[in-house]
């Protein structure tokens, strides 16, 4: 497995994982990822080993630190293709990321299937490349089939943790001391939090906290959570939180979700039909989010605004959804049947079944 510096990239191949040990509890599995991302401290508290692959990526502006990435590569290379010889890979799995390229690039000159998944509606540039190396490949959104050889390829969707949807919204409301006849706005920036959503609920929090029914559960993200805790006034229906850690009850119990709109969380509001106002983040390559936002929208699931206009038109536009739980409930609908909630166990079968491949 190999996939990383997002959680965007190395979750999914989590997911991807267990769910392949789910169906075969003997299969070896294995990442391959970079010491200095997330996926150093993800997959080893996931339970899987990791092993070290050098990457990098060409910065977009002119810096001496682009001249360091040939060598990186050839570093990656190099770890790649004694890392599948040594480990014996039946099958390589990417899921983007720079990391990806070295080590699907071995796998294939070591003559190995490989699949590849692609979480957004947008293809990132390392998955446009391997692809044409791909055996399978898996994509969460109908946008990309156009992108990819037909004969290969199938929509899926993403692999989110299985626990999504699980929980009861009763159970949701007790984990977060939530009355019966209160709802819940949730606000989330990912796991970073955001902080163009984090200044504007800064300034308009008292606005959304003004409705006597409406409790605001707002996930700031680790690294602006102690500035806005101390200098935001308690109120007994505001929960302020760093990070959530029990995203189950989160969706369960919101009745509108307001975020970003990155792969997972879009798939994650598909799953759990959450209604939701996305605002795509302007600062992700080939702004992936705004295509993910779209397909959302296009099945009448979410509303989209730009990050330019959430100070002049998020609160009235809040409150227009508020007021119209028929349209709520629409957007619950829609989000449903549009989730592929068994992504994982699909890609994992396929996994499974190349791997058996090159046994046979």
């Amino acid at each position: 497995m190999t996939g990383g510096g997002t959680g965007g990239h190395v979750y999914p191949a989590i997911a991807i994982a267990d769910a392949v040990k789910r169906q075969c509890p003997d299969a070896v599995v294995a990442f391959a990822g970079s010491k200095d991302r997330i996926e150093w401290q993800a997959v080893p508290k996931a339970g899987y080993p990791i092993h070290s692959v050098a990457a990098r990526g060409i910065q977009r502006q002119i810096t001496l630190q682009n001249l360091k990435v040939p060598f990186t590569v050839l570093k990656g290379v190099w770890q790649s293709w004694n890392l599948v010889d040594d480990f014996d890979a039946d099958v390589a799995v990417g899921t983007g990321g720079f990391v990806a390229g070295p080590v699907i690039w071995a796998a294939h000159k070591r003559r190995r299937p490989i699949l590849i998944q692609e979480q957004n509606a947008h293809v990132g540039i390392t998955n446009r490349i391997l692809s044409r190396f791909a055996d399978r490949i898996h994509t969460a959104f109908q946008e990309t089939l156009s992108t990819f050889p037909a004969e290969k390829t199938v929509v899926s969707g993403n692999p989110v943790r299985a626990e999504l949807g699980q929980a009861s919204k009763e159970e949701a409301r007790d984990f977060f001391q939530i009355e019966p006849d209160q709802r819940v706005l949730l606000v989330l920036g990912g796991s970073g939090g955001s902080l163009a959503i984090n200044e504007l609920f800064s300034r308009q929090i008292k606005d959304f906290l003004h409705h006597r029914e409406s409790v605001v559960i707002w996930q700031t993200g680790a690294k602006y959570f102690q500035k806005i805790e101390s200098t935001i006034s308690a109120h007994p229906r505001l929960k302020i939180l760093a990070f959530i850690d029990r995203m189950e009850m989160a969706y369960a119990v919101c009745d509108l979700a307001i975020c970003r709109s990155g792969a997972i969380t879009c798939s994650e509001l598909m799953v759990t039909a959450t209604p939701s106002i996305l605002i795509p983040s302007p600062n992700v390559a080939e702004d992936h989010q705004t295509s993910n936002a779209r397909s959302l929208e296009s099945s009448s699931a979410a509303v989209i605004l730009s990050e330019p206009e959430i100070r002049s038109r998020l609160y009235d536009l809040w409150q227009e959804l508020w007021n119209d739980p028929d349209r709520l409930e629409a957007m619950s609908v829609a989000a449903r049947a549009n989730a592929l909630p068994e992504a994982a166990d699909t890609i994992a079968a396929d996994v499974l079944q190349l791997a058996e491949r090159r046994q046979a």
